[in-house]
């Protein structure tokens, strides 16, 4: 049964128990979209009537996603850009996730830290995350090997999203090496498969690369793929539908600067909005390939 186009009106709602794949397309199937928002925010980008605030960033986090909450599945915090600002920066990142938090189970939260480091050290870091900023999932760096990453898949009902072919240029130094059984990123999605499930599961997937989602799709044909590059990395929304959509959606494509820097005036929000609804727009035409299942 194809999608049908719904109306959405987000109330504050107590806390889903899970957020597991099949939760994860009902989502997306209520929303009509797949679309993450990048909370890249740079205090030096952001409108300048805003640092009248005591916290800015908040404010303009806050602003940003209750005008796309209707057409945003996800939201992803980049780490970077609050923990570069010291306590303020945490600070900020926790209201934040307080904020997003009273919409749980109605949007996909993900921490964009990249963290990947001895078993007790990723212990702590899943700690922060899943417990204290209650995070649905976080992205993780598999550099070191499935002990480094166990403890992140140890959480019930939440997320692992597994650095595979990433979307920066320099993706090519290591990423397309040949290992004499394939090349470096297809050993990491195929192993990264008998650690955790599809409900556990996701692996970063760069729009860069469009030519590759085919290929991926078929190494792992049931798992959703998280894809940054759309926008101002030049990554193209057409592109990846058509070479990277699964049976059940399998992916989260996400847009920052295209979206919350649509404007730097007074309207930021209205325009942030326009350019999600455009965004959205782009991904209508692949909306019936899924069914409700």
């Amino acid at each position: 049964m194809p999608l049908t186009t719904q109306s959405l009106k987000l109330t504050a709602q107590s806390p889903k128990p899970k957020m597991n794949k099949k939760e994860l397309l009902k989502l997306i199937i209520k929303k009509q979209s797949f679309l993450c928002v990048g909370l890249d925010t740079d205090i030096t980008l952001i409108p300048q009537h805003l640092l009248k605030y005591p916290d800015p960033v908040f404010e303009f986090n806050k602003a940003i996603i209750d005008a796309t909450i209707d057409l945003a599945v996800a939201y992803k915090p980049n780490l970077a850009f609050y923990e570069s600002m010291g306590l303020s920066g945490w600070a900020s990142l926790e209201k934040t996730m307080k904020y997003l938090n009273q919409f749980k189970g109605q949007v996909f939260t993900i921490a964009d830290a990249k963290r990947g480091d001895i078993g007790n050290t990723s212990k702590m870091y899943a700690k922060a995350f899943f417990e204290h900023l209650d995070f649905d999932s976080v992205t993780v760096a598999p550099y070191m090997g499935e002990d480094s990453v166990k403890p992140f898949l140890e959480y019930k009902d939440k997320w692992v999203i597994l650095l595979g072919l990433t979307s920066n240029k320099g993706s090519n130094d290591f990423q397309f090496l040949e290992t004499g059984n394939g090349k470096l990123y297809e050993q990491v999605i195929t192993k990264a498969q008998q650690w955790g499930t599809p409900d556990q599961l996701m692996f970063v997937v760069g729009a860069t690369h469009p030519e590759a989602f085919k290929h991926i799709r078929r190494l792992a044909p049931d798992y959703f793929y998280l894809v940054p590059g759309v926008g101002a990395q030049g990554g193209d929304v057409q592109q990846i539908c058509q070479n990277g959509l699964s049976s059940e959606c399998g992916l989260l494509i996400n847009s920052a600067r295209n979206i919350i820097y649509a404007s730097k005036g007074e309207d930021f929000a209205q325009a942030a909005q326009e350019s999600a609804r455009k965004t959205v727009g782009e991904m209508a035409n692949y909306l019936s390939l899924f069914s409700k299942g």
